[in-house]
């Protein structure tokens, strides 16, 4: 059973649909208890990252979020849910990430001819053999919306940049802990293969 993790954090009905598509059992939910029993765990979301915080700490979910990213349960962070994981954003100063992956959140440079968020379709370059992009070709498109993009720590846990006005981290892992930029809900049949490529993590 896959848990997405309900935090009225947005885009939550299209990941679910998009697992139910490729055949899996999906919980939204924000039940501890589910969550810590689940095969697979979700964080989603779109949105601001103090507020999406201040959420997951009024639903009593950052312990246990924590806890099963420690566990070994494949977890998968997608969009804001990607920059949660880290440990500040420029857009929230002061506020406290979930501080599961060493990094920061930081915001596109403003730079003519970009403008941001950046909205639509762009290319991924593949490094550091990553789980999610297994059968993937290096140059493959997904979809994005987001003005702050992850700056990792730890250059070996990205898999994934994407250029726009700079070079972005569009995607991470460390052990059972992946998480992307994009919307592999939205990307098409590369979105899914990359959900596939998750839901075979062990």
């Amino acid at each position: 059973m896959i848990a997405v993790i309900d935090y009225d954090a947005g885009n939550i009905r299209s990941v679910e649909h998009a697992f139910r598509y490729i055949g899996e059992d999906v919980r939204v939910t924000r039940d501890p208890a589910l969550i810590r029993s689940a095969d697979h765990v979700v964080l989603p979301g779109v949105g601001n990252f103090g507020d999406a915080m201040e959420k997951l700490d009024r639903y009593e979910l950052t312990d246990c979020i924590r806890e099963t990213a420690k566990s070994g349960v494949p977890f998968l962070g997608i969009c804001l849910g990607e920059q949660l994981l880290f440990e500040s954003s420029e857009e929230s100063p002061g506020v406290r990430g979930l501080g599961i992956l060493p990094g920061r959140v930081i915001r596109f440079p403003d730079r003519q001819g970009y403008k941001i968020p950046q909205i639509g379709w762009n290319s991924l370059r593949l490094m550091n053999g990553g789980q999610l992009f297994n059968g993937i070709e290096n140059g493959a498109y997904v979809y994005f919306v987001h003005s702050y993009y992850v700056r990792a720590e730890e250059r070996s846990i990205v898999k994934a940049v994407c250029s726009y006005a700079e070079d972005a981290d569009a995607a991470v892992e460390r052990g059972n802990v992946a998480a992307c930029q994009f919307h592999p809900e939205k990307s098409g049949d590369v979105g899914l293969a990359i959900l596939r490529n998750f839901t075979a993590m062990k």
